[in-house]
This record gives C-alpha cells, sequence and structure tokens, in this order.
C-alpha cells in the first residue's frame, strides 16, 4: 500500500505561505514610485530608469546579523525590515546614488504568515521613508534549515547616480574636517558580542532595566539603524562632500579608509563626541580591549562626511537646516610611517557645533 504524502506533510505550507504573499502584497504596493513597472508576484521585477545622461548603477546586499537574535527573543520583528532598508540606503548614499528600488529574502523553518507581515511592515516604513520602491522578493519556507521560531534575512538594494557625480573620495586632500552624524545605537553590528557580554557575561534579560541608560536593555538594541538619506543629499546639493564613511562592521577604524586616497590617514579626536552608555557598559562587562571595541561598534558615530575647511561653513548650514547637529571628531591627514590609516587622539575640548 502507498502512502500519500504532500508537500505540507514535509513541512511546507503552501496555504500559509499565501497568506504572507497577500499581506506583503498590499504594503509593497504602498511603496511603488512612477518608476515600477510590474506588480509583486511578477517573475522578475522591473524598473524603469530615471532620466540622466551616463546613469550609473550602485547596488549593495546585507542583512541585519544576529540582531535577528533580539527579536526572535522578544517576539518584536516590525523593526528588522526598516534596519535592513536604512543598512543598504546608506551603503548606497556614501557613493552619491539615489535607491531605486529594493528586495528581500527572508528564509525560515517554518512560515508564520504574521511574523512575515511585522517584517515586510517594517521594509515598506524603510523604503518608503528613502524614496525607494519595494518591488520584489522571496520568503521560502525550508523545514530542517532553521530551528523553530527563527529565520534570517537579507535585501538587494539598487540606486542610480550621473556617472560624473560618483562620489568616490578620490578627492579627499590632507586638511580635510571630519563631520560626523550619531548613530541610533549599535545600528546592525556587533551584536554578537554584546550579546554574549550581556546575556552570557552579564546574565541580563531583553527586559532588564539598564540603571546607565535608564532604558529597557530590549528597548536599546532594537533601536532602528537610521538612516543618512536626508542629511547626505543636502550635503551633495551644497557641493560641499568630498567623501562619505557608512560606520558599519569594523567601526571607524575599517570604515573611514575605504573612502582615503593612497597616502592618506584620518586623525580622530576621540574626545570630540559623547560615547553612549551602552557602549561604555559593554566595554566595562568584558574588559574589551580597546581595539577591538573600537573595531566592533560604531561608538555612537553613524556617519562620517569628509568636507574641505572652505566648504564646511556650508555644511554645517545645510546639516542644520536638515535638523542634524554634527560634530567635528577630526581632520585628514598625510599618513605616517608605521601607522594605520585611522589615528585616536584624545583632545581636552570637545569638537560638538
Amino acid at each position: 500500500m502507498v502512502t500519500t504524502i504532500s508537500y505540507r506533510d514535509a513541512g511546507v505550507n503552501i496555504d500559509e505561505a499565501d497568506r504572507a504573499v497577500s499581506a506583503i502584497r498590499k504594503m509593497a504596493r504602498a511603496t511603488f514610485t512612477k518608476g515600477v513597472l510590474t506588480d509583486i508576484g511578477s517573475f522578475g521585477g522591473c524598473f524603469e530608469l530615471p532620466k540622466m545622461k551616463k546613469p550609473v548603477l550602485v547596488s549593495s546586499v546585507d542583512g541585519v546579523g544576529t540582531k535577528l537574535k533580539i527579536a526572535f527573543a522578544t517576539g518584536r520583528h516590525d523593526t528588522i525590515g526598516e534596519d535592513l532598508v536604512n543598512h543598504c540606503v546608506n551603503d548606497i548614499a556614501v557613493q552619491g546614488a539615489k535607491p531605486l528600488f529594493f528586495l528581500d529574502y527572508m528564509a525560515t523553518g517554518k512560515l508564520e504568515a504574521g511574523v512575515a507581515a511585522q517584517v515586510i511592515s517594517g521594509m515598506a516604513r524603510g523604503c518608503k521613508a528613502n524614496g525607494c520602491a519595494l518591488i520584489g522578493g522571496e520568503t521560502a519556507e525550508m523545514p530542517g534549515m532553521y530551528v523553530d521560531g527563527e529565520y534570517d534575512l537579507a535585501g538587494t538594494i539598487v540606486g542610480a547616480v550621473e556617472k560624473s557625480k560618483i562620489i568616490t573620495g578620490a578627492k579627499v586632500e590632507a586638511g580635510d574636517v571630519l563631520l560626523a552624524l550619531a548613530s541610533t545605537g549599535l545600528h546592525t553590528n556587533g551584536y554578537s558580542l554584546a550579546r554574549k557580554l550581556l546575556f552570557e557575561v552579564a546574565k541580563l534579560k531583553p527586559e532588564s532595566r539598564l540603571t546607565e541608560t535608564g532604558t529597557i536593555l530590549a528597548d536599546e538594541l532594537l533601536q532602528v539603524h537610521r538612516s543618512y538619506l536626508k542629511p547626505m543629499t543636502a550635503l551633495i546639493k551644497a557641493g560641499a562632500l568630498a567623501g562619505a564613511a557608512h560606520i558599519t562592521g569594523g567601526g571607524i577604524t575599517d570604515n573611514l579608509p575605504r573612502v582615503l586616497p593612497k597616502g592618506l590617514a584620518a586623525a580622530i579626536d576621540t574626545g570630540s563626541w559623547e560615547t553612549p552608555p551602552l557602549f561604555e557598559m559593554l566595554r566595562k562587562i568584558g574588559d574589551v580591549p580597546e581595539d577591538d571595541w573600537r573595531r566592533t561598534f560604531n561608538l555612537g558615530v553613524g556617519m562620517i562626511f569628509v568636507i574641505s575647511k572652505a566648504k564646511l561653513p556650508a555644511a554645517q548650514r545645510a546639516l542644520k537646516r536638515e535638523g542634524e547637529k554634527p560634530w567635528i571628531i577630526g581632520e585628514i591627514i598625510p599618513q605616517r610611517r608605521g601607522k594605520g590609516r585611522v589615528e585616536y587622539r584624545n583632545p581636552a575640548k570637545s569638537g560638538k557645533l
């Protein structure tokens, strides 16, 4: 006798997938811009390029790492998608690109339509805020690949910029000033170390109230990775931007050199901004070596702009019009023999504006 076995018996619920897609379709459509040519559900998403003389497409793909573990532990899934979109937006914005469209990939062992809808709602919110269309994606149910209640998330963004206006850092010179904007918490990096320190070493719980911050730990860890597209656009319009670095994994130490021409380095005044209490708390819990600390976390700096001294007043005005409070955190210097691309200094006075 032959036993009839369905796809559902193997762990894949097509009806649940249909429910998820139905909820996703409505949210995605709300992000559509005039360039979108196809609906959700097409084999491929089609997008008409904006009118440019020599358009260059700029793309990036990323995830949110083990920040997902905090979402699993708290049952709060509505911010993770926004984290993903904003991270990707920042990665292409530093090259002068305007985001056009975004695609997501969500994989899980057992699909829960309600959870998927929460995740996508965050993506849709992020896309809409950045003028970016969510034109497609993949929600994969793969039994046996993931622990029950967990999923992985990744996204791809595509933007465009005029070829003559790509920001490469080639115009960065010694003497240029470094302007920084604050991060909103850890953003999407350093969570593997943070979780080990907070939950394994300090024995804290997501619901623990932190005396250092006066907030609930989960709220601190789930702060949304902010987008810097608006202040970046303001600087570009002011003609004040020589280079920009999104401070992600690797911290200032590894990210700022990515926009520095050969032979140049950055001198960072570590006393020019106040490191948020959470980062100081993390260092103390594990007696984390300073080099590791600086290369793991953003330490309160989410974006750094390289500005020529002549353009500094214009840059400051442009940022303040956007409601930003930039810090002057250092300058570009010739790289010294035997020294790295980033030198940390600790001045007595603050560089806050």
